[in-house]
């Protein structure tokens, strides 16, 4: 066991494509970190760069202390679980969990040892004499599992490992591969464009995003799955972490009230900022009579009576979902990203699609209007001009 470090990699293709810049990353030993975001954003190329698959223009690679850079993936101590399982067809799930031993010359005894090992601890000691054609998704995808655990890597790589399984069966995996990292104590990388499986399965994650030039970094954040949700850097994380992702206003802060007021030009969407809420975030105070952008997640949308509300909305679609029912309502305001792809026209005016959380016992129908405020304690703000978190 050992463990990795990307240390400001670099790769841009022949063509002029820069897939990945400036990019640091290190994993402790034994440490489970998660790569996502959406494509092109250089997931995939870092995989790859780790497994000696592609050769980074810049930066250096270290497994433990050793600048494996320029290695062959075979000298590098590496096991890769790949999307699609590559299993040989023709082989015995046996053959393959050990044929990579077998091409190491290790001794039968010792391999004998191992898969079954691997094998017992996977909970496909039964099928070790089938072939992977009679095998279920989900059994296939612990063969390829098995058949990297039995070389006793340094680190793991897994290259979106659940994306071909159904639903049921990716909650279930996503569990299984947490305790058996827990279990082995190996330092893996884990890519997947699945924001869920990013939050549920990471110890820390790394959002990353595309970029136009070196002079850019694809990596956007790295911390734990739930600082990324409390505490996102910039838009971009806010607006990724989160399903339905976090809704954006744009407005401007100006002194009144208790504290400070927010309102969106051209509506009536307007309310008093608590001075607790203005003293959390102190950046706000040299933001007074600025615009800023506004952020809420669904859940900070509460349902409540006529005379607290912050404003009101006119249900456009609402999804029951047992535990939790979300409506999406249009409210006019500007667009508040450069590119808001949510934003439509509506008789001439601006509104962004927002999306609230809302109790479960009613799901309110279509037309109806919903009187909604804040929770004041988790609202996010954010600059316009730079993105980043105030």
């Amino acid at each position: 066991m050992a463990s990795l470090s990307f240390d400001r990699i670099g790769k841009t293709y022949d063509d002029g494509t820069v897939a990945v810049a400036n990019v640091s990353i290190d994993l402790g030993d034994g440490e489970f970190v998660v790569l996502v975001g959406p494509s092109g954003c250089g997931k995939s190329t870092l995989l790859r760069v780790a497994a000696g698959l592609e050769y980074p223009d810049a930066g250096r690679l270290l497994i433990g202390e050793l600048d494996v850079t320029d290695r062959e993936p075979g000298d590098r101590d590496i096991a890769m679980i790949f999307q699609n399982y590559a299993l040989y067809p023709h082989m015995t799930v046996f053959e393959n969990m050990a044929f990579g031993l077998q091409q190491r010359r290790t001794p039968k005894a010792e391999i004998e040892r191992r898969v079954t090992e691997a094998a017992r601890t996977l909970d496909l000691a039964r099928y070790l004499h089938r072939k992977p054609g009679m095998l279920s998704g989900g059994q296939r995808q612990r063969v390829a599992m098995g058949r990297a655990i039995v070389r006793h890597p340094a680190v793991f790589l897994m290259d979106e490992p659940l994306s071909n399984l159904d639903a049921k069966l990716r909650v279930q995996m996503r569990a299984e591969l947490k305790l058996l990292n827990q279990r082995l104590g190996v330092t893996t990388l884990y890519v997947t464009h699945d924001q869920v499986e990013a939050m549920t399965m990471g110890d820390r994650v790394a959002v990353l995003k595309p970029v136009g030039s070196t002079a850019e970094s694809n990596l956007q954040q790295i911390d734990t799955p739930q600082a990324l949700y409390d505490r996102p850097a910039n838009l971009f994380v806010a607006g990724f972490i989160g399903s339905p992702s976090m809704n954006f206003i744009r407005g401007t802060l100006t002194p009144g009230g208790a504290a400070a007021r927010f309102a969106v030009a051209a509506t009536d969407i307007a309310f008093d900022l608590p001075a607790a809420a203005l003293a959390e975030r102190p950046g706000l105070q040299s933001r007074l009579d600025r615009e800023v952008i506004l952020g809420v997640r669904p859940e900070s949308l509460l349902v409540c009576a006529a005379e607290d509300a912050v404003f009101r909305a006119e249900v456009l679609v609402a999804e029951a979902l047992g535990a939790d029912s979300f409506v999406f309502f249009d409210l006019p305001s500007p667009p508040a990203l450069a590119e808001e792809p949510l934003a439509a026209e509506a008789g001439g005016a601006r509104v962004n699609r927002i999306a609230a959380r809302i109790p479960p016992n009613r799901v309110p129908p279509r037309g109806e209007r919903l009187a909604l405020t804040l929770d004041f304690a988790k609202l996010h703000w954010f600059d316009p001009g730079t993105g980043t978190a105030v």
